[in-house]
This record gives structure tokens, C-alpha cells and sequence, in this order.
């Protein structure tokens, strides 16, 4: 049977979160969105909080938005580091998603390493922070796309990269790049690999940082990879070109990050609904959980619908998570779970605005910036469209080909 209360052994970790939430994030969560560009120095102090946090769990080392991989337990079924980050990042989120993907060694690569690195790379990037470099001008949604090229060397055992990256994650204040590439463009998906790439190596080129709507705590950056050289050892996975197989060792890496970026608009969706039942509590309006929605109040009611949504979107990202941890394959739950989430939190943030009139619109208040922050969640690690497709395929047992 189910259980939907937070796992004990997750307790502290989920209430040192919030307090990092409510104490840093908030306060300062406004200053940053209007200093765009300009790098929270008061995250600094997070990175040994986060460190004690790991070394205090008995999670196999879950940090705020990155995961390491889990061992599974004797009776095969645990909550291990995928649903300790989750619950975490639900907390981090619901007071300010710029800045938890503004944590140091905290980023969406470090999912990427997580998944499919041997033990000597776990060991060598351990503790770096790490971005993920997917994107690119003519390939975006569609990942088997990438025209980002990976030539091996022979005669240094280099891979030499070339090739443009937009839309990078904190890509200008992580360690690493976590960069997709193309073996052969001609081969299609099946020579789609991952290539860990030094953010002060000469051949990573920053273009420019991109101005926003949302999220303007978190630096977006665009790379070009000019005669870059990766030491073959920073390949992740198997160098070998597998027709047959695919890509399914990089897109791992998807159903690591999905449910994070699902847990991301689970704890923005909650601020916004939690601030605007205050605000509605304080203009006389009653929300009865135990009344039929049709015998309340419009604004009553339509607030009762959009806590059912967020319900099903914890739900799904709370699945998908635990099955991770359990070595279910979870690529439709990771799916489900984000394209849910993503809808929700959109959804939720406008509705939330709309109820509460110039409130909600006005800049007294954050609930005009997370409305401005949700749509983002709706976009990266694969666009609402994208998910639906996916999640079409699994269930009607179509490829990519057959579906498109």
C-alpha cells in the first residue's frame, strides 16, 4: 500500500530545505530577479550546509538538484537519493526556482554524470557543479537532431568538438558542461553521446547570456565549440555506435532529470497556491475542503481545482521518483510527471494572478514573478508537446518513426 506521508529518515532533510527556503531564498528572491546577471554571493554560504546535508543522509549522497545513483536494498524497494531530491527540490522551489538552479555544484549535468558515468569519473567529478548543454539553434525538442560533432583523434585519443550549445543552464558559473554530440551525423540517434567538457577549456566559447522572462536569478548561457578537446575518458557510456540500442544510454539521463524539473513546479505551484488562499482568507473568502465545489464561492471553487491539480502533479512526480530509486524503467512515469507538473504550474500561477486581481499583478507581491518563472518549467527537459508525444509512444507501443 501506498504511503503519502514524507519517508521519517527524509524529515530533516525536507525541513533544512525549507528553512533554506523561507531564510535565504524569499527574502532575497525579488533582488535577484531584478539584477539580472549578477551571481546571489549569498549562495556561497549554502554550499556547506548542502555538503552536511549529504554527508548526514542516508540517502547515498541526494544533494538539492542533483542525484547519485541509488543501490537497491535487500527487499528491493526503497526511497533512496532520487525521492530525497525530489522533496527537496519542492521545498528549494516553493521559495525561488532561479536560485536553486543558481546552487553551486547543484545543476541539471550532475543528474546527466549520475546516470551513466562509471565509478572513476562518479569519483572524478565528485563535488563539481556541473551544467547540461543539449540545445542547439536547429535542434531543440528533438535531441536526435543535434549537429554538434565528436571526432575522435587517433593519434591524441581526443575527441575534438565543434558545434553550438544555446540555452545552458548556469553554464557560465558551473565546473563542467555536460555536452551532447553527434559521432555520426549520418547514423542519426545511435551516435547521440554525452562528453563532460571543463568550463575553462579554450575550445568552449561563451557567445552571449541571454535576457529572460523568468528565472533571472539563473544565468542561461550560449556556447560555441570551436576544435574543442575532450580527453576520451570523459566520454560518458559506451563509445560504440549501437544501431539497434539507440541512444537509451544518454536518454537516461532524461528520466533522472524529468521528475526533478516536475518537483521544481510541484514546489512553485504550492507557493502560488498557498499565498493566494491567504490572500482570499483575508478578503473574507472561505474555501471549504469538506463542501462540494459547486456550493461555494466562484473563487472558492476554482481554487479547489487547481489544489486537485497540484495533487495528481505531486503524485506523479512523487511515482516516477520512487521507481527510480527501485530500478522500475520510469521514462512514461518521468513523462507523465513532467508534462503534468509543467501544464500545472502555468496554469496555477496564471489562475492564481487572475483571483487575486492587482495583488497578484502588482509588484508588492511575488506572485507576478512566479507566474513569469512557471512558464519555464513548461519548456525545458522537453516541452509540454514533446511529453505528450512520448508518453503517446510508450502507451500505444509505437518507435519514433512510427510516431511522430
Amino acid at each position: 500500500m501506498i504511503n503519502l506521508e514524507i519517508p521519517k529518515k527524509f524529515v530533516p532533510l525536507v525541513a533544512q530545505a525549507n528553512q533554506v527556503a523561507k531564510e535565504v531564498f524569499r527574502p532575497i528572491s525579488r533582488k535577484y530577479d531584478e539584477a539580472e546577471h549578477t551571481y546571489p554571493k549569498e549562495l556561497d554560504m549554502l554550499a556547506a550546509l548542502i555538503d552536511g546535508m549529504n554527508d548526514g543522509s542516508e540517502t547515498d549522497g541526494a544533494g538539492a538538484a542533483g542525484v547519485r545513483r541509488t543501490r537497491g536494498s535487500d527487499d528491493g524497494v526503497r526511497n533512496g537519493s532520487n525521492m530525497s531530491t525530489a522533496l527537496s527540490i519542492m521545498e528549494l522551489c516553493w521559495g525561488d526556482v532561479g536560485l536553486l538552479l543558481s546552487m553551486p555544484r547543484q545543476g541539471l549535468g550532475n543528474s546527466a554524470i549520475a546516470s551513466v558515468a562509471n565509478d572513476e569519473q562518479l569519483a572524478r567529478f565528485d563535488g563539481m557543479w556541473a551544467a547540461m548543454a543539449i540545445t542547439e539553434p536547429e535542434a531543440g525538442s528533438d535531441s536526435a537532431a543535434i549537429r554538434t560533432t565528436a571526432v575522435l583523434d587517433e593519434s591524441s585519443g581526443d575527441y575534438i568538438l565543434n558545434g553550438e550549445k544555446i540555452f545552458v543552464t548556469s553554464g557560465d558559473r558551473a565546473d563542467l558542461i555536460v555536452v551532447w554530440a553527434t559521432l555520426d551525423r549520418a547514423v542519426g540517434r545511435a551516435a547521440i553521446k554525452s562528453f563532460v567538457v571543463e568550463r575553462d577549456n579554450p575550445g568552449l566559447q561563451l557567445e552571449r547570456l541571454e535576457h529572460k522572462l523568468g528565472i533571472r536569478a539563473s544565468d542561461t548561457a550560449d556556447f560555441r565549440l570551436v576544435n574543442c578537446r575532450v580527453p576520451k575518458k570523459n566520454l560518458l557510456g559506451s563509445p560504440t555506435v549501437d544501431v539497434k540500442g539507440g541512444f537509451g544510454g544518454v536518454m537516461q539521463t532524461f528520466d533522472n532529470t524529468r521528475p526533478l524539473v516536475a518537483a521544481m513546479a510541484v514546489g512553485l505551484t504550492r507557493a502560488c497556491l498557498e499565498e493566494t488562499r491567504r490572500l482570499l482568507g483575508e478578503a473574507g473568502v472561505e474555501v471549504d475542503h469538506d463542501a462540494p465545489a459547486a456550493l461555494q464561492s466562484a473563487a472558492a471553487a476554482e481554487l479547489l481545482g487547481m489544489e486537485a491539480d497540484y495533487e495528481a502533479a505531486r503524485l506523479l512526480t512523487l511515482q516516477a521518483a520512487w521507481m527510480a530509486d527501485n530500478d522500475k524503467p520510469n521514462s512514461l512515469q518521468a513523462s507523465m510527471a513532467k508534462a503534468k507538473a509543467g501544464r500545472t504550474c502555468v496554469e496555477v500561477a496564471i489562475g492564481c494572478v487572475r483571483l487575486c486581481g492587482s495583488l497578484g499583478y502588482g509588484r508588492e507581491l511575488l506572485l507576478e514573478k512566479w507566474a513569469r518563472d512557471a512558464k519555464i518549467l513548461d519548456l525545458f527537459e522537453g516541452t509540454q508537446q514533446i511529453q505528450l508525444l512520448i508518453i503517446a509512444r510508450q502507451l500505444l507501443g509505437k518507435s519514433s518513426a512510427e510516431l511522430r
